[in-house]
Formats: structure tokens, C-alpha cells, sequence
């Protein structure tokens, strides 16, 4: 028997201590990369995005593949690679842990639309209100101070 599913998760995660140090004239460079993790993981991407201090993925995983092993994969894979390449001078790591929302299949047009303004989003509101929005619709309870 064959196995089907239909799960996009919008993956959220940040730089170290939210410090704004993805510059926009290569944060292309760094999406493509993830863009190569999620393939070499049989993931399909419908969207990546973000600003200076966070990423935004819409994905869904292949089945074999748990999510917390994917995103350690992305995290652990691109910081090397940002590090070794000198991609980011101010990046030191990734902030532990993250955000996985699921999206319904309805709801991944207005995700990628979501996604795909992040810059325009971010002038008027900060990640940590986007990400405290976020955990609230989701009904995800949070202590503040993981937050900072």
C-alpha cells in the first residue's frame, strides 16, 4: 500500500539573539541553499523568504522524514555553509529552536503571499509580535522570556 500525505509546515526560525545580520544582497544566496537541503531531504518548497533576522519556510516533508531532523538539517547544513563561505560576516548562529505551523491545503496561497512580503511586513511590525502572533493562532501556550 502506498503512503499519501497533504502536510505543509511554514517553518520559522531566527538568527542568534535576533541579530539583523542577513543582508539582503545575499540572502537569495542563502534560500537556494536551503532550496538544495529540502530537495536532498525529497522535501517540495513552496516558498522561503525572510529579512536580516529571521526565515521563513512553506514545506512539506517527504514522509520518512521527521520534521525536527529536517530543521536541524537546514540549521546545522546552512550555518556551515554561511560560516565557511563567509556568506554573512556578522552571523554567528542560529537561535535554538523554532516555529512549525501546519497549513491546510487551502491555506498555502495566502502562506506564500504570507511569505513573499516579508520585507514590506516587517516595516511596520517586529519578529518577536509576528512570532507571538503566530504561536497564539496556532494556540501554541509560550513563556515570554524564550521569546527575547
Amino acid at each position: 500500500m502506498a503512503t499519501y500525505t497533504a502536510i505543509a509546515y511554514h517553518i520559522v526560525f531566527s538568527t542568534k539573539d535576533r541579530r539583523p545580520v542577513l543582508t539582503e544582497d545575499r540572502r537569495e544566496e542563502l534560500f537556494h541553499y536551503i532550496w538544495g537541503v529540502l530537495k536532498n531531504r525529497n522535501s517540495h518548497l513552496y516558498r522561503i523568504g525572510g529579512v536580516a533576522d529571521h526565515v521563513h519556510i512553506l514545506t512539506s516533508l517527504h514522509p520518512t522524514i521527521p520534521l525536527a531532523e529536517l530543521v536541524k538539517d537546514i540549521k546545522t547544513g546552512s550555518a556551515r555553509w554561511i560560516k565557511h563561505d563567509q556568506v554573512f560576516r556578522n552571523f554567528t548562529n542560529w537561535q535554538e529552536g523554532y516555529g512549525a505551523f501546519t497549513c491546510s491545503a487551502r491555506d498555502i496561497p495566502s502562506v506564500i503571499e504570507y511569505i513573499k512580503h516579508q520585507p514590506e511586513h516587517h516595516k511596520k511590525t517586529t519578529f518577536a509580535d509576528e512570532y507571538r502572533r503566530l504561536l497564539k493562532e496556532a494556540g501554541i501556550e509560550f513563556e515570554e522570556k524564550y521569546l527575547v
